[in-house]
């Protein structure tokens, strides 16, 4: 699919038109933080906090003041990768067997390394830690990130914690990753990776992907970025939080000095953007109210929340060559679903034929001319809820239905605000705007026929995959079947908990694979405390008992090719069942 370039030239979008045919396009860095909201800089109000490098940026780009992601992690990534509604990939929780995506989503990396950009990423993925669902299975060539959600969640590297971590290399012509040991602080390795990309590929058009861990909990950072905010007591609360913004804001003005010094600011397409509302930048009564103290720039909700405060998120593009310069806003309601056509217009290239976007491309905003704009609506759903306990077949469940003025938000029960009349959502219309309740309700429908049918069946895992074999399986996977979290981190894995799941996995070739049972990754070297251990997958089981003070409890099946359900059983002395929350999968 080629996406239109008309515009470009008509509106004032001008560079050379050897980009259009392959030279001299530009170069596209994507800077994505987590958890960082609307109200979390200075720029937008912020009365604390000090960005003065990512307010800098703001005063020299064009801003849409009315973007909107989804209002979670994973979400968000899946919608930025590809183009679509979260619910249409796969990748639509943060665990529970839905974090990943389906096979056949193609994401903004493969558009440009089909393109022939070199690509590149650097931080958090959170789309899948196991084939084919990697970020090098998903078009990336170069990459250095951490697994599962968080820094220290279940299935990232054992024992990381922000400082001198592990974390997984790929390099370009493989898809073999190998965990290699960084010094520093997560976000300065992060940023020094991605420098370290654009240094290798200057000489070429590049595409990177800069997905950061921070600000996200838990809320580490060097001491001297957290201690200007710990000196008023009114404000203590979020020194952490903030001063993991103030490094953000540090490492961006590092980066955007070695772009001027390495010539490449000016044809670079740089965009800075938030992966949801703010977690930790305010106080708030549960996950809907306004601010009660912090600051959330006036909105009421915060992350996994479906009012403002949880979609609405900065969003600036900066391209000095092609005029995207000199501090500008653009009111008009846009998204993280029309980023990937938005940058495929500007760099003159192309998607596979039958590719479709769910999101519009930007450019006639970003041209002025609003005459081109299509969109007069748009839907977020967080499928599944806050706690992943409402089913996925629930119309209209913790959902928002945005227009340039309204907001038709159905959390505990439908509510309608006029988003500029009320933009801290407290009075609700409903009963006042019937006509407008029911075309809102239209545009919903619309888009629960075109997603819900995509919504029941989960990306599968790979078993037997040659690029990750063997491959370890975490209980932060499991399938839950909208019976809420699976134990995803090592704070809830400690407690031994007596639940089990399975896994959704796709056995790539039949013969015969060695599962072991543990407790604990590999490298924290812990025993199995349990008495009995049982593997049920493909029609098959086997059990044994388990010798003490082992650190794996083995099984080696036949099993055959294609789509099979893996679920494993620890039994303790009262024959209470627990699963085996780390699980390597190799065929020999």
């Amino acid at each position: 699919m080629k996406f239109p370039n008309t515009l470009l030239a008509a509106f004032g979008l001008v560079y050379s038109a050897a980009c259009l045919f392959g030279a001299e396009r530009p170069n596209v860095i994507l800077v994505l933080t987590d958890d960082q909201g609307y109200g979390d800089l200075g720029c937008h109000g912020n009365p604390v906090l000090k960005t003065p490098e990512l307010d800098k940026l703001h005063s020299e780009s064009v801003r849409f003041d009315d973007f909107h992601v989804s209002p979670f992690c994973t979400p968000t990534r899946a919608s930025l990768m590809t183009g679509h509604h979260a619910g249409r990939t796969g990748g639509f929780r943060t665990t529970g067997g839905r974090s990943s995506m389906q096979v056949d989503e193609y994401t903004v990396a493969n558009l440009f390394a089909d393109n022939g950009y070199a690509t590149g990423m650097a931080g958090k993925w959170h789309l899948g830690d196991n084939a084919p669902h990697r970020p090098q299975d998903r078009g990336f060539q170069d990459v250095v990130w951490h697994r599962c959600g968080g820094i220290g969640q279940g299935s990232d590297y054992w024992g990381n914690d922000y400082f001198d971590d592990t974390y997984e290399r790929v390099t370009p012509g493989s898809k073999v990753g190998k965990f290699e040991d960084f010094k520093g602080y997560c976000t300065d390795v992060f940023f020094a990776e991605g420098l370290r990309f654009i240094e290798e590929n200057k000489e070429k058009p590049f595409f990177l992907y800069l997905p950061l861990n921070a600000p996200h909990g838990p809320y580490h950072v060097p001491p001297e970025w957290a201690a200007p905010y710990k000196k008023d007591p009114k404000w203590a609360q979020f020194a952490n939080f903030y001063g993991m913004i103030a490094n953000i804001d540090h490492n961006m003005g590092i980066l955007r000095e070695r772009l001027e010094e390495m010539g490449l600011a000016e044809n670079t397409i740089l965009i800075f953007m938030t992966d949801n509302g703010t977690a930790a930048g305010a106080k708030f009564r549960g996950l809907a109210s306004e601010a009660i103290a912090g600051y959330n720039a006036g909105m009421r909700g915060k992350k996994s929340s479906v009012y403002e405060g949880g979609t609405h998120v900065p969003f600036f593009i900066y391209w000095p060559e092609g005029n995207l310069k000199g501090g500008r806003d653009i009111n008009t309601l846009a998204a993280h679903i029309d980023v990937l056509p938005t940058l495929a217009e500007l760099c003159g290239i192309s998607a596979p034929e039958g590719y479709q976007s769910d999101g519009e491309s930007l450019v006639p905003l970003l041209a002025g001319n609003l005459e081109n704009w299509k969109r007069d609506h748009l839907v977020v759903q967080y499928h599944g809820g806050s706690y992943g306990r409402t089913p996925l077949d629930t119309p209209f469940a913790d959902s928002t239905v945005l227009t340039e003025r309204w907001r038709l938000v159905n959390s505990k029960k439908q509510e309608l605000y006029d988003i500029e009349a009320d933009p801290a959502q407290r009075n609700d219309i409903s009963e006042e705007y019937p006509e407008v309740v029911e075309q809102l309700r239209g545009y919903y429908l619309e888009f629960w026929k075109s997603v819900s049918p995509r919504l029941k069946e989960p990306a599968r895992i790979d078993l037997g995959n040659p690029t990750d074999n063997p491959t370890e399986l975490c209980s932060q996977d499991w399938f839950m079947n909208d019976e809420g979290y699976p134990p995803y981190s090592y704070a809830k894995i400690a407690k031994l908990p007596r639940v089990t799941a399975p896994w959704r996995v796709n056995v790539k070739q039949a013969g015969r694979y060695r599962i072991t049972l543990r407790q604990w990754p590999i490298a924290a070297d812990k025993p199995v405390v349990a008495e009995r251990a049982k593997v049920e997958i493909a029609g098959k089981m086997v059990e044994s008992e388990v010798e003490q003070g082992t650190r794996g409890v083995v099984f080696e099946l036949d099993l055959p090719a294609g789509p099979a359900e893996l679920k494993t059983y620890l039994y303790d002395k009262a024959g209470r069942a627990g699963g085996a929350y780390f699980t390597e999968v190799e065929a020999l």
